[in-house]
């Protein structure tokens, strides 16, 4: 009778951490990020004091600052600079060496995902050997004819459990569209293949 209650007793603590642990990983990690992003970005802690002469620090502030730069950002460039402006500080971006390289990057990979030309909705199955081993990813360029590669296409793998990936060329015919949603093909990869195919 004993063993039966803790078995049973067991059990519906293996079932509560199921239902607690990803809901408060969740929460833990977006609430760590807003605050540490708020903390480092929190302007009154440089301007204002409290009645002993420390740092005034109050919340929600660095991240209100963030979203109004944000949104000033936007509307500025949207309605005030012009193309020609645009060209100049394009250019003036490309004559600075390291710069150029990490803003160029980041800038392809954020508009990847929430800019006009998003990259990666189109998730697709690859063959990588003759073993018939296949990966999950997204196709991100169709034509690579200007590199001399004119039967190949460029694919993103992300892994599994980490916001890192690879990159690889392969040939076209080994490659296969997937009959799924781009979010859905993400969280399957991105959750080592556990969630996505609901």
């Amino acid at each position: 009778m004993l063993k039966k209650v803790s078995q049973r007793l067991l059990y519906y603590l293996i079932k509560g951490a199921l239902v607690v642990v990803p809901v408060a990983g969740a929460v833990f990690l977006i609430l760590w990020a807003v605050a540490s992003m708020d903390s480092a970005l929190n302007l009154t802690t440089h301007f204002l004091e409290d009645e002993h002469g420390h740092p005034l620090y109050i919340p929600g502030i660095g991240i209100l600052t963030v979203l109004i730069m944000l949104i000033l950002v936007g509307m500025t460039f949207t309605n005030l600079v012009t193309e020609p402006i645009r060209a100049w500080l394009k250019r003036t971006i490309n004559k600075i060496p390291l710069f150029n390289t990490l803003y160029s990057s980041i800038k392809d990979f954020t508009e990847a995902f929430v800019g006009d030309a998003k990259k990666f909705n189109e998730p697709v199955l690859v063959v990588v050997n003759e073993t018939g081993l296949k990966k999950i990813g997204f196709l991100t360029q169709r034509d690579l004819g200007k590199i001399g590669l004119p039967d190949e296409v460029i694919v993103y793998f992300p892994y599994s459990y980490s916001v890192a990936g690879q990159v690889v060329v392969v040939k076209a015919a080994n490659v296969v569209r997937l009959n799924m949603s781009a979010t859905d093909a993400m969280k399957l990869v991105v959750s080592g293949g556990v969630t996505g195919l609901e």
